[in-house]
C-alpha cells in the first residue's frame, strides 16, 4: 500500500531490481539506488491481479485502461494532505469529548392500548 498515491490502481516492476513498486517515491524510499527509466513498463492491475506491458513512447488513450478487466488505472493521483486535528486522551478510557449527535426518538405509542381496550369495547 503506497503512502505517496492513495489511489494507486497498478503497481509498476522496477526495471532495475525487478521489483514491485506503486511508485518512484516508494522505490527511493526502500532502495539504495536511482530507479532506472525505460520505456517498456510492467505493470500489475491491482484490480484483476494480472500483469500487462506498456510501451510509454506510443501511449494513447485506450492504454490507460487494463487489458484484462477495463479499470482505468491513469487518475489524477490523490497525496495525503497535511492537516491540523485536536488530539484528546484515547475514547475508550475517557469520552467526556465525544459529543453524541443523534437525535433522541420519541417513545413509540402503540395504536391499541390493551389496559383500556375492555372498556372501549363494551
Amino acid at each position: 500500500m503506497c503512502k505517496h498515491v492513495l489511489n494507486a490502481q497498478v503497481a509498476i516492476r522496477s526495471p532495475c531490481c525487478r521489483k514491485w513498486f506503486d511508485c518512484a517515491e516508494c522505490h527511493a524510499e526502500s532502495e539504495s539506488h536511482q530507479l532506472l527509466q525505460k520505456f517498456d513498463m510492467t505493470f500489475a492491475c491491482k484490480k484483476c491481479k494480472k500483469c500487462f506491458r506498456k510501451d510509454t513512447q506510443d501511449f494513447e488513450d485506450a492504454d490507460e485502461y487494463c487489458p484484462h478487466c477495463d479499470n482505468h488505472y491513469v487518475l489524477e493521483a490523490v497525496t495525503p494532505k497535511p492537516r491540523l486535528e485536536v488530539e484528546g486522551d484515547d475514547v475508550r478510557i475517557d469520552s467526556r469529548m465525544i459529543k453524541d449527535e443523534r437525535l433522541k426518538q420519541e417513545e413509540e405509542r402503540p395504536i391499541f392500548d390493551v389496559k383500556e381496550a375492555a372498556d372501549k369495547l363494551g
